[in-house]
């Protein structure tokens, strides 16, 4: 399952989004915001990483950048949730990073990238090998 959420700039995005996830079979929940009146990013940010963390979940979450969806959703333990500009941005957030939620800006990224950039997200893994190691250090930084 994807879990989708956006704040208002980021909503318009999300819409085109959904309907591409659609057109490709993928199953989504939509977390919201479900307008573009005025809201705030942690909130949905908060939902989608609730979702997504301890599970096969993956994520999309769109903002006006993607800055503040992304900061919001890594504060969840379990969530590597990557902004992301480009498809080779995307690509290595899932084979190095093993991220699950894709974060990107909605007043910054261009629609066909959007969609490129979802695709290669949704369809790369992680390779694991030394980027396990790696991924270990993220989920345990702190505990020291």
């Amino acid at each position: 399952m994807i879990i989708i959420g956006s704040d208002h700039a980021g909503f318009a995005m999300k819409e085109i989004i959904k309907e591409y996830l659609l057109g490709l079979n993928y199953q989504f929940e939509d977390v919201g915001t479900f307008s573009e009146d005025s809201v705030d990013y942690p909130d949905f940010a908060k939902k989608a990483a609730k979702k997504v963390q301890n599970s096969d979940n993956f994520g999309i979450l769109i903002c006006g950048t993607g800055l503040g969806m992304s900061i919001s959703a890594n504060r969840f333990a379990g969530v590597r949730c990557a902004l992301c500009h480009d498809a080779y941005t995307a690509e290595f957030a899932r084979k190095h990073n093993n991220a699950n939620i894709l974060a990107f800006g909605g007043r910054t990224t261009g629609v066909e990238i959007a969609k490129q950039m979802v695709y290669i997200f949704l369809n790369a893994s992680f390779e694991g090998g030394r980027h396990q190691r790696r991924v270990n250090k993220i989920d345990t930084e702190g505990e020291e």
